[in-house]
């Protein structure tokens, strides 16, 4: 059975050049086939962009699209390539300096709750215009398995986690270069291995996995929306990831990537931006990824100032330790 792929990706918010009202945005239409399970590796040298892999029909039409729409102007700012590095020390980070981001992005809205009701007068992604979407998505997990590209990455900032519209959406990206996440051990929170803590990485996060698209990746769903709902209904903030990635376990080195790590990381809540901060600790920062503000920042940044912003953003550990049970015990619900 064919699927239409529908979801909100953040992509692009300023005015169009053309008026593309009347214009129809088709659906990426798939099949189940499209979803890949095994082969996709990193290569022994890291690609510069994601079109010099091969790539899958789903890459192939979100790039073009991307393109299309740079040219035609629809982007606060044209996205070309970033200087990288990455940061000496175990965690592997990959510092970018953007600093157009860090100036040109939109300014975030007054969040001032997790629970904050939605407001239709603010900014959402119903106000865009239809050249700002490059096609309708229907699930980010399913998103990953689409794309043959080891660097496409997937993940959602909650309200108080640094999301800067209060309208659910999720954010899609390349990203070529490997992050510590992808194969950090992890020790099993529950007999049946359907929830790990991750470790040694930059912040321990909660661990699900699927090797691919059928059951196991409808009851992953269900799993993580239930953490989620746990957090959300006690206001505690959180951030997502969605990776290709290696197996719970040991840590694994390996370039194949056998299946999908979804990392959840609560987190004390954050409203606002700090403009003085070299980064914003939201999704990317949690998973390794650091896109700096300043060349000074870009040039300063060392592990160790870099994890002490994200350790700040931390829960305390008795409540820390209080969700770890709670979520313990959602899992442990699903046996019953």
């Amino acid at each position: 059975m064919p699927n239409a792929v529908r979801s909100d990706f953040d992509f692009c918010n300023s005015p169009a050049r053309e008026d593309w009202e009347g214009h129809g945005i088709p659906d990426f239409v798939y099949g189940q086939k499209e979803l890949t399970r095994e082969g996709i590796q990193w290569p022994r040298t890291a690609p510069s962009l994601p079109d010099t892999l091969p790539l899958s029909r789903f890459d192939s039409e979100l790039c073009s699209a991307w393109r299309q729409r740079m040219e035609l102007g629809l982007f606060r700012y044209r996205l070309g390539e970033l200087q990288t590095q990455t940061l000496p020390g175990p965690m592997g980070f990959v510092a970018q300096l953007n600093v157009e981001r860090g100036v040109q992005r939109r300014r975030p809205q007054n969040i001032r709750s997790v629970r904050q009701a939605f407001d239709p007068e603010e900014f959402n992604f119903n106000k865009i215009r239809p050249g700002e979407v490059l096609f309708p998505l229907r699930a980010g997990l399913e998103a990953v398995l689409l794309s043959s590209h080891p660097g496409f990455r997937v993940g959602f900032n909650s309200l108080g986690g640094l999301a800067s519209v209060n309208h659910l959406h999720l954010h899609g990206y390349y990203l070529p270069h490997r992050l510590p996440v992808e194969g950090a051990p992890s020790e099993p929170l529950d007999p049946g291995g359907r929830l790990h803590l991750l470790q040694a990485v930059p912040a321990p996060g909660f661990l699900f996995y699927t090797r691919g698209p059928g059951p196991d990746l409808e009851a992953l769903i269900s799993r993580v929306c239930r953490a989620t709902d746990y957090l959300t209904a006690r206001e505690i903030a959180h951030n997502l990831f969605v990776t290709r990635g290696a197996p719970p376990g040991k840590t694994s080195f390996s370039s194949t990537l056998t299946g999908v790590r979804v990392i959840l990381w609560p987190r004390k809540s954050s409203f606002g931006v700090k403009e003085r901060e070299a980064f914003n600790v939201a999704l990317c920062e949690l998973a390794g990824h650091l896109p700096v503000k300043t060349p000074q920042d870009f040039s300063s940044l060392n592990e160790a100032a870099a994890l002490a912003l994200i350790q700040d953003c931390l829960l305390p550990p008795a409540q820390a330790e209080e969700v770890r049970a709670a979520l313990v015990a959602l899992t442990a619900q699903e046996e019953q």
